[in-house]
């Protein structure tokens, strides 16, 4: 395995809004996201209503974390590179942070390891931890910006690799995938259908964690690409079994 991927942890999370519809919210939080819908630029026959099922989940503000998946590179007995995957996923966004960061205290060494995600840097990073602040739950030190220099931080974005430089350019994970050749993450849903599973199946938690470590399997086959490694055989890659409280 090549010495460059020891310490690196992909990263993906899949969000909800936290209610399944705007008239669950406090009131509070309804005129906050009132305000919020009118300025943003959609169909302006678009209700607030129903504009909160569909973008709700990308704000942390109006939004919950229900799934967190992860990959780990590790080197096979024959010297190849291989990739385990898990996920931790729970209905209670308190009990889902507070399992990860119980994960990254007992088993990962917060001074060495690397986040890598896709958008990582404008999503995954900066969501996980307003939701652990909301929550009262300290951010791992691995996690935490706070009083760190731009050199002292070691997240990694596939995304950001992409751009080389291009600030106006988004380039989605699986249009990537379509374009080195990468198996797709997607299974039967994709990011757009989320919240429609999560709260309109009984086991769509379930479905959602599945499609959240197809997307950290792509990213992590997209990470080896950008830096002309082999990718990972299909069998050198192990899904461990859901962590779920």
């Amino acid at each position: 395995m090549d010495k460059s991927l020891k310490d690196i942890l992909i990263i993906d999370i899949e969000t909800v809004s936290a209610q399944p519809a705007l008239d669950k919210l406090p009131s509070g939080l309804q005129d906050h996201w009132k305000r919020k819908a009118s300025f943003l630029h959609v169909d302006e026959e678009a209700t607030p209503e129903q504009l909160y099922v569909d973008r709700g989940a990308i704000y942390a503000e109006f939004g919950k974390v229900i799934v967190i998946a992860i990959g780990i590179f590790h080197e096979l007995a024959d010297g190849q590179t291989g990739l385990r995957v898990t996920s931790f996923q729970n209905h209670d966004e308190t009990a889902l942070l507070l399992s990860f960061t119980q994960f990254l205290d007992q088993k990962i060494d917060q001074k060495k390891i690397r986040f890598c995600a896709h958008n990582g840097k404008e999503f995954d990073y900066p969501y996980l931890c307003r939701r652990m602040l909301v929550k009262g739950i300290s951010i791992p030190p691995a996690l935490n910006l706070s009083g760190k220099k731009p050199w002292e931080v070691n997240h990694l974005d596939t995304m950001e690799m992409w751009k080389f430089g291009d600030r106006k350019s988004f380039t989605s994970l699986d249009l990537l995938s379509h374009l080195f050749g990468i198996a797709s993450s997607k299974t039967d849903i994709d990011g757009s259908q989320v919240n429609h599973v999560y709260y309109s199946e009984e086991k769509g938690l379930d479905r959602i964690a599945t499609y959240c470590k197809g997307d950290v399997i792509a990213t992590a086959q997209l990470y080896l690409k950008l830096h002309n490694l082999p990718v990972i055989e299909s069998n050198n890659i192990t899904q461990v079994g859901q962590k779920t409280p």
